[in-house]
């Protein structure tokens, strides 16, 4: 019986093997050349090493769960685009309302102006 758990132990310890090498290899063997670049703030619009007391723009944050709020509800259309033929009219109009609440819910965020950067 628990020769069958083998195969899944051996995974367990594959992976938290390599979990704890490759970072320590990167860390050792890595390039260490900051520069004025690679330090600059990135899409985030404050700097990266300043007083983390400071004010920022929540905007960024506001987008970016829009973002993930939409990107999820899209990818809901893959598997129903796999199994459209089995579902029927059924599925077709089930989907046709979520996608009717989806288009509802930009044009509102698009009114409110949530989308808007400045």
């Amino acid at each position: 019986m628990l020769e069958n758990y083998f195969p899944i132990l051996m995974f367990i310890i594959i992976g938290l093997a390599l979990g704890t090498a490759l970072p320590i290899l990167g860390f050792l063997f890595g390039p260490r050349k900051p520069y004025p670049e690679k330090n600059s703030p990135y899409e985030c619009g404050f700097e990266a090493f300043e007083d983390a007391r400071m004010k920022f723009d929540v905007r960024y944050y506001l987008i970016a769960i829009l973002f993930i709020i939409f990107d999820l509800e899209i990818a809901f259309l893959f598997p129903w685009a796999v199994v459209f033929k089995d579902i029927g009219m059924f599925g077709f109009i089930a989907m046709m309302i979520f996608l009717a609440i989806l288009v509802i819910g930009f044009a509102y965020e698009w009114k409110k102006g949530a989308l808007e950067w400045e």
